[in-house]
């Protein structure tokens, strides 16, 4: 079914991201179309996807989808404003305001709703659903609101175990909520996982600090005596605390406008339309969650973008096809990796199984194939979803070489490098083939990633297939001669090596004078840390001084380690591991004091873990007053300088380990660098101290240090490689400068010294020369970069405990109190209890540690 030309004024129902996508394919054409456009939120479409980077400092703004389609002139939009009938008689729509909105071709695009749970309680207050922007936004405001008033971090729930229930729960866990997750079936993401992933996932979700309860069917929500959520009821007759609970039990297709105006509806909810997206009635269509293709509703992007192409395909009088269903998905839950993808769980017939499995790694990896182990069906991939973007546009075709390949560790097989057929459709979401991606490149001049992307919307969506579609644009440029941009992001044209040059010689010492120079835009998560870094290293200012302050990451912003439970560790440096017992003492008492978890970590230092964001600047006033400071654990520096005992006490040793740690430690403290750097000294050839394991590793020898390099461990574990031997120590201390200056000058975004060290051209050689020969002539500018760092040295805490300014940014709360509230009283769980005593009263780690429910005064 198609119509022509002359069909020019079409409504569609929904604003969000099909219906975005909708409009901008219908707008292509140049056609003469006077599209109205009518959403009930006030937002312009977002991106409903990327929801939970709102809890990672996403503004609206950053989430809004491209604007130009709703401002384009053949597009009225109506926002705010919910449609509530379908007049099919006079082919109108009648706004919530009375306003009769005239039509030729109507498309529904009203999305799904979240399925609420036959519960008691479900309306307390504190109870949300994960849906829209406006829930997100007020689920911050009400965990901000409430632990402000409850004076703790708050206890919360997460109903509903699938991808959107694991993404609640870590964006409760960035707002410094403790999350549970409650699942009713027998495991995590079950629609996409069998029990042995969602086995694995499970360890890796409260590994993050996640608790879950499987097999736990909710069947009451507890309120206190304000209606507020205090509590949940299980089945089972158990009880848990929680003073917020989020709801992510799915969706259910907005279907009322198409029951109302008599559309054929599917028995289990859903407008059914057939392959051209078209309802019942031919002038209606029906595109994403709210359509019923097949006997199905599905809440993922990529198929309802698939609709929205077809329907503009066919209003246009083409002859597009809905193909069906993809439901492949990736997990995007910071430090968690899962993917599913086509068949996975083997149910074609004769479908084989290829798994590997490491459960200490917390890695589950399955393929499934067909009969003959040649075509590739489907697969699951939990704790290393690396191979995703190679895997799946290898769906239905095939494998093309050894399965085992695919699945086993980096460095323990390699996986087939034949180039993808130009049929693979590489982005799932926006439906882009391999070969749309190399004709992009070929025919429309695309040279790198972020052209492609504007000319194909590969990429555009989840963002997992990004590195494939580098891969493809490097080879086809490389055929052709060319080289593959190395932009740092979209708004600097330049890699990180070209933008420190560019800073270094400009002079310039702000984000906004390097972007007005040298970029566009406001900036981004990937370009703000790293001029953060270049900027530290130039010009030896505080990370929280002036403007530069705000582009530090989570954890330089505070100078704290954030850790899975929303606090903080801290970690004082102890050069060496060496410490007096004076020095012990005063980290014993402030851990006591403060109620802090203390661990002995393998860098020889002690880390203490639990401390609240505000209690941070006293207990450093403490560490500092006792001569310690920051031991840099937050930052992309020098960690630490691991040693054995040398020669001081050790029969073996042959030079002093600890006193050229120490030395090495307080020489390269504080120094930003791309990635974190860890060194390590031992005394003799025994290797204690593991220093071929480091970034710069130095073992003593009767006749001086050998020093290796580009050694880090990790996921890709590399032995450091040989220098130079028998150094003295001030030509020991030269060299290291010169290598770790170098690296700092030279490196990519986010690259340890191990791959940096591979990628240099000469390898080892052409590092001597540069180092020891001056190859490049550059040996005074590393040494005198070097020496700026040293002699500006400032311990970060410090400095931040003699300014006000800086220390404001250490409240939780704008009104939240320092110290306990004496006129707290406290009863055991649901009230039932006792008051509490006064030691209980003064303590406030009663409190924290949860075993006191309810709070009175």
């Amino acid at each position: 079914m198609s119509c022509t030309r002359s069909t020019s004024r079409v409504v569609v129902v929904g604003a969000g991201m099909v219906a975005h996508r909708f409009v901008e394919s219908l707008l292509s054409d140049g056609g003469d179309w006077a599209v109205t456009v009518i959403g009930e939120e006030e937002q312009h479409p977002y991106d409903r996807v990327g929801l939970t980077s709102y809890f990672a400092g996403a503004s609206m703004t950053d989430l809004e989808l491209d604007p130009e389609p709703m401002r384009d002139s053949r597009v009225r939009f109506i926002r705010g404003r919910a449609v509530r009938r379908v007049d099919r008689d006079s082919s109108q729509v009648v706004t919530a305001d009375g306003e009769r909105v005239g039509y030729d071709r109507l498309v529904l695009a009203t999305g799904s709703y979240a399925a609420r749970l036959a519960v008691e309680g479900y309306d307390h207050e504190g109870c949300f659903v994960y849906r829209t922007l406006d829930d997100v936004v007020g689920l911050e405001q009400f965990v901000q609101r409430r632990a402000a008033e409850l004076g703790r971090p708050l206890v919360g729930a997460v109903v509903g175990g699938g991808l959107l229930g694991l993404e609640a729960a870590g964006a409760l866990q960035g707002l410094g909520v403790a999350p549970t997750v409650v699942q009713s079936s027998d495991r995590l993401m079950s629609a996409q996982l069998d029990l042995p992933a969602g086995n694995a996932l499970r360890r890796l979700i409260e590994a993050r600090g996640i608790a879950v309860r499987t097999d736990t069917i909710t069947t009451r929500i507890d309120a206190d005596h304000c209606g507020r959520v205090r509590g949940l009821e299980f089945r089972q007759g158990e009880w848990a605390h929680a003073d917020v609970v989020v709801f992510t039990v799915g969706v259910r297709p907005r279907d009322e406008l198409a029951r109302s105006a008599g559309l054929r509806v599917h028995p289990r909810g859903g407008v059914v339309i057939d392959a051209a997206c078209a309802t019942s009635d031919p002038r209606i269509l029906a595109i994403g969650e709210v359509a019923n293709y097949d006997g199905q509703c599905v809440g993922l992007v990529a198929p309802g973008y698939a609709m929205a192409e077809v329907a503009a395909t066919r209003l246009s009088g083409g002859d597009g096809v809905f193909a069906g269903f993809d439901v492949s998905t990736k997990l995007k839950l910071s430090g968690v990796d899962v993917a599913s993808f086509g068949d996975a769980f083997a149910q074609t017939p004769g479908a084989l199984d290829v798994v590997y499995a490491d459960p200490v790694a917390g890695v589950y990896k399955k393929l499934v194939l067909s009969d003959d182990a040649k075509t590739l069906l489907g697969g699951i991939l939990v704790g290393d979803a690396s191979a995703y973007g190679a895997l799946r546009p290898l769906l239905g075709g095939a494998l093309g070489g050894d399965p085992a390949a695919y699945l086993m560790p980096e460095g323990a097989a390699a996986a087939p490098t034949g180039d993808l057929p130009d049929t693979a459709l590489l982005c799932s979401c926006n439906s882009v083939t391999a070969g749309a991606i190399r004709s992009a490149v070929h025919d429309q001049g695309c040279a790198d990633v972020a052209g492609v992307k504007a000319c194909t919307k590969a990429g555009a969506a989840c963002g997992s297939c990004v590195m494939m579609i580098k891969k493809i644009v490097g080879t086809e440029l490389a055929a052709s001669g060319k080289t593959l941009s190395t932009a740092l992001c979209e708004h600097f044209p330049m890699s990180r090596r070209q933008l420190f040059d560019a800073v270094r010689v400009s002079g310039l010492t702000t984000f906004s004078s390097v972007v007005d120079r040298f970029g566009s835009g406001r900036g981004c998560d990937i370009c703000k840390p790293v001029l953060a870094s270049i900027l530290s290293t130039l010009t030896g200012t505080h990370v929280l001084d002036g403007e530069n302050a705000t582009l530090q990451d989570t954890n330089d912003h505070v100078m704290a380690n954030l850790q899975k439970d929303g606090s903080y560790s801290v970690v004082p440096r102890i050069p060496g591991g060496e410490i007096t017992p004076e020095g012990l003492v005063v980290i014993g008492e402030v851990a006591r004091d403060f109620g802090l978890y203390t661990k002995i970590t393998g860098g020889q230092r002690i880390d203490m873990f639990g401390a609240r964001l505000e209690q941070l600047p006293d207990i450093w006033r403490r560490l500092v007053d006792a001569g310690f400071e920051s031991g840099h654990a937050y930052g992309k520096s020098l960690r630490t300088v691991k040693s054995c005992v040398g020669s001081t006490w050790c029969r073996y040793g042959v030079q002093d380990a600890v006193g050229m740690a120490v030395r090495l430690e307080l020489r390269y403290r504080g120094l930003r660098s791309p990635h974190k750097i860890k060194l390590g000294v031992s005394g003799c050839a025994r290797e204690c101290a593991e220093a071929r394991g480091k970034d710069v590793g130095v073992i003593a020898t009767e006749a001086g240090w050998n020093m290796y390099v580009g050694g880090n461990g990790g996921f890709t574990p590399r032995h450091a490689e040989l220098l130079a031997e028998g150094l003295s120590d001030d030509d020991l201390l030269t060299a290291i400068d010169r290598f770790l200056m170098y690296y700092v000058f030279t490196a990519d975004r986010l690259q340890r010294t191990a791959p940096w060290f591979a990628d240099l051209d000469g390898g080892i050689e052409g590092l001597r020369d540069v180092i020891f020969e001056d190859s490049l002539g550059i040996c005074g500018d590393l040494d005198a970069a070097m020496a700026r760092h040293v002699d500006g040295y400032e311990d970060e805490w410090r400095a931040t405990l003699d300014d006000p300014e800086k220390l404001r940014r250490f409240a939780s709360f704008v009104n939240a109190p320092t110290t306990p509230d004496p006129g707290l009283a406290y009863t055991a769980e649901r009230g039932q209890g006792r008051p509490a005593t006064d030691a209980e009263r003064a303590d406030p780690a009663v409190f924290i540690a949860g075993t006191v429910l309810e709070v009175r005064r």
